[in-house]
């Protein structure tokens, strides 16, 4: 009778244990649903500024659009010469992280600012809405470049 008291306690000690390694399914699936419903997925954004004052001058516009599909986010969009695709990761933390960026291979006659759109996307880290506009930090906490949310397809 003893023995089994020991085995319950020991079972007990365990399981107690185990409950306290991570956190419950629930508030692992609501973190993952607040970073779906984030204000990035969904609208285009349309590039205004290189860094934080220096307008963009392409002929074409430069935007992004991030969607989920299947069970990742995407991003197309255009660099002002080129179309863009790549995977996005946001979370919580208002981290962005655009992964596999590829574009299409057209000669344009601004291919410096083509290029400069697609750093500012690759070096992307950080990100903070305010109203319509999108701004990208690096990971120096400097200003990438604003982006202004449009309705235009």
């Amino acid at each position: 009778m003893k023995g089994s008291w020991v085995a319950i306690g020991l079972v007990a000690v365990l399981l107690s244990g185990c409950a306290g390694s991570s956190p419950p399914a629930p508030q692992r699936e609501q973190a993952a649903m607040d970073v779906a419903d984030s204000p990035v997925i969904g609208p285009r954004w349309r590039l205004i500024l290189l860094g934080t004052d220096e307008r963009w001058s392409g002929n074409q516009p430069a935007w992004f659009e991030v969607a989920p599909e299947g069970g990742t986010l995407r991003l197309v969009g255009s660099d002002g010469c080129n179309r863009l695709s790549g995977q996005v990761e946001l979370d919580d933390g208002n981290r962005i992280r655009i992964q596999n960026l590829a574009s299409t291979r057209m000669a344009c006659p601004n291919m410096a600012e083509a290029q400069r759109a697609n750093a500012l996307l690759e070096n992307a880290y950080r990100y903070l809405i305010d109203d319509d506009r999108l701004v990208f930090f690096g990971r120096d906490s400097r200003v990438l470049g604003g982006f202004q949310r449009t309705s235009a397809r």
